[in-house]
């Protein structure tokens, strides 16, 4: 990225960048402002004083998907708390777009779609149905891991709100994807444990099957164990469901698992049922 900060600073030259979206190269032009919005500072000067979301938001309007991936992507960075694009871009229409996204059939837009919502104040008691719909849709699927892990990390992050609880355990098909993959993360664990405990630890060293791991642990580490518990109003009711499911009784083995990683996190996702 330090390159791009390099030509940007070129006298016109973010101007050229900017005016790219609308010409032929635009998917050029799209993955180099994509890099750009990685940066804070970019998106509280140079995004902000050439107002890159407008032509950004005609790209995603109408651009076939290989460009609407990347182009969404850096549209989820422009609704990010910190950038000063947000606001207009929600006054746009930006959330009939996102929720647009998240029905397409390409895996990527729609967690891209999903990703950029959760961003946004309140959109679970306006959108929540039709954001878990999409979340639903991606976890059943044939996808990559990567694309799920995002989506249960998206889970993960909305799982603190009232709203979000809610429609996450009045969702049997959720519940289910989520015991499943808990399920499939204690089969591996013990697996992988008996052959090698430490294969997780080196990354580039990943057995088939192992990456499968990876998800869950992201949720159990994440504030969705807020779900399990804490004392506050529905706690209880939600606690007794997860239990009658069997979510503890897979939470006290994978907190036997011989990966310390992913046993600290299921010992932190019971300690919500003893608060």
């Amino acid at each position: 990225i330090n390159l791009f900060l390099q030509i940007i600073e070129t006298e016109n030259m973010m101007d050229r960048i900017v005016t790219g979206l609308s010409e032929s190269s635009v998917k050029t032009f799209t993955k180099c402002l994509h890099s750009l919005s990685r940066s804070v500072q970019q998106l509280r000067t140079s995004f902000q004083d050439h107002a890159v979301w407008k032509p950004l938001m005609k790209v995603l309007q109408n651009a076939p998907d290989e460009i609407l991936v990347v182009a969404s992507s850096m549209l989820c960075n422009l609704l990010l708390e910190f950038s000063p694009s947000k606001e207009p871009i929600l006054e746009s229409g930006a959330v009939e777009l996102l929720c647009g996204l998240t029905q397409s059939e390409n895996p990527a837009l729609r967690v891209n779609g999903i990703w950029a919502l959760m961003h946004i104040d309140k959109i679970m008691s306006t959108h929540g149905k039709q954001i878990m719909q999409a979340v639903t849709l991606i976890l059943e699927g044939e996808h990559n891991i990567e694309v799920k892990e995002q989506t249960l990390c998206i889970l993960a992050n909305i799982a603190d709100g009232t709203t979000a609880k809610e429609l996450i355990m009045t969702n049997d098909d959720i519940l289910q994807k989520i015991k499943y993959y808990m399920n499939l993360t204690m089969t591996l664990s013990v697996v992988h444990g008996e052959i090698n405990p430490a294969a997780e630890s080196r990354m580039d060293c990943r057995k088939e099957g192992q990456e499968e791991e990876r998800p869950v642990k992201m949720l159990l580490g994440n504030p969705s164990t807020k779900a399990f518990g804490y004392i506050e109003e529905g706690s209880q009711e939600r606690q007794d469901k997860l239990r009658d499911m069997g979510i503890v009784d897979i939470l006290h083995k994978l907190s036997q698992s011989p990966d310390s990683n992913l046993c600290d996190k299921a010992k932190m996702a019971l300690q919500q049922y003893l608060a």
